[in-house]
């Protein structure tokens, strides 16, 4: 039998005007994908000379400096201008300064205007998950998000790339999918290289955000430390074994993290020192002190910050998060890199899948044959 395909236009109405809240490398790249989606785009960026080039020059002198952007693409350093009249709002600042401007935001977004939050992470103070925070400070409106394996030049360059574009579904999205702000986003930023899937599963999707750079900057750690790409295969799985663990615990789905936001964005993210993660992980593995990263200057890398929210919530919930563990115990400098490893590779002899329920000592705890080659 042959189905026929629908189009989703008739289905499904795109939002015509976007707001983008942030004016770094990924707000940039997905305000340029918004744009040639045929999207009537406006970006806020608190730097007015980023704003004048993005204007006069369609460039972006900050971030993405030799890629042009979109003429159509508009730009203003008052938040108020991005957003008033906005039908969709993407927020894209850094993780520790998203309840700060979702505050900003509460009194000009106007009601039931869909906000994604398309910045991965854990506050710190509270456990809360992004869309968490942005749903706290503005709660009139649906909060989702849109995450994916997703580097932003290669985005902005216009190389094919797939994200998944998450919201809770309402009683109302049940009975009407096609109206949901899930799917009318996804198909307001769908265009021949940027390919959009939907889901109705905002915690996995989020979690997979989350974790996915703290496993990173540890393969990272054991990349610069001279270890090869079993090591790497081993933590990356292991690792998103750990993101199904605690998205379950959440409330979220196991499927949702062997997707795109799941193992999409890890296997990117753990495979590449395009990813700032890895890249700090790689520099620390080869003994490179942390003030001297990236030559001294002072990059904000997601993970190191979300390694001891991730760590704090996955106690909170009594999930073990192994891996997670040892990288934030070597970020925090609580154990040394080889030991921490060490430790990790000789834990108790477990069972694949987890409903075999064995365990059993290690006999490398005490045999010599440590990483470190050493005995605990």
């Amino acid at each position: 039998m042959t189905s026929t395909l629908i189009s989703p236009t008739s289905q499904s109405t795109p939002y015509s005007r976007i707001a983008v809240v942030g004016g770094g490398a990924w707000g940039t790249a997905l305000a340029s994908v918004a744009a040639r989606a045929g999207r009537q785009v406006r970006i806020y960026a608190r730097d007015e000379a980023t704003v004048n080039a993005i204007n006069n020059e369609h460039r972006n002198p900050r971030y993405l400096g030799d890629i042009a952007l979109p003429e159509t693409l508009k730009a203003t350093h008052h938040l108020a201008e991005a957003v008033t009249g906005a039908d969709a709002v993407l927020l894209v600042v850094p993780s520790g300064a998203v309840r700060q401007t979702a505050a900003q935001l509460r009194d000009l977004i106007m009601d039931g205007t869909p906000v994604a939050v398309c910045t991965k992470g854990i506050e710190p103070s509270t456990g809360a998950l992004m869309s968490q925070v942005v749903a706290e400070e503005i709660r009139h409106v649906p909060v989702g998000t849109i995450s994916g394996p997703t580097f932003a030049r290669e985005t902005a360059l216009g190389h094919p790339t797939a994200a998944t574009v998450a919201f809770d579904f309402s009683h109302q999205d049940r009975l009407d999918p096609y109206a949901s702000p899930a799917a009318r986003l996804a198909l307001s930023m769908s265009t021949g290289f940027f390919r959009t899937y939907i889901s109705d599963d905002l915690v996995g999707v989020e979690i997979g955000g989350a974790i996915k750079n703290v496993i990173a900057i540890g393969c990272g750690m054991m990349t610069g430390a001279g270890y090869a790409e079993n090591t790497r295969a081993a933590l990356i799985t292991r690792g998103m074994d750990e993101m199904k663990q605690l998205a379950e615990a959440l409330g979220g789905r196991r499927e949702t993290v062997t997707g795109l936001a799941g193992a999409g964005d890890l296997t990117l993210t753990c495979s590449s020192q395009t990813s700032r993660n890895m890249s700090l992980g790689v520099q620390l593995g080869q003994g490179i002190p942390r003030d001297q990263c990236f030559d001294g200057k002072p990059v904000v890398v997601e993970g190191e910050a979300n390694a001891a929210s991730v760590v704090d919530l996955a106690r909170r919930v009594n999930v073990t998060m192994p891996i997670c563990e040892t990288v934030h115990s070597i970020l925090t400098g609580e154990v040394g890199m080889s030991r921490a490893f060490a430790d990790l590779w000789t834990r108790p002899i477990e069972s694949e899948p987890r409903a075999l329920a064995i365990e059993m000592n290690n006999p490398a705890m005490t045999s010599g044959t440590r990483l470190d080659g050493g005995a605990a």
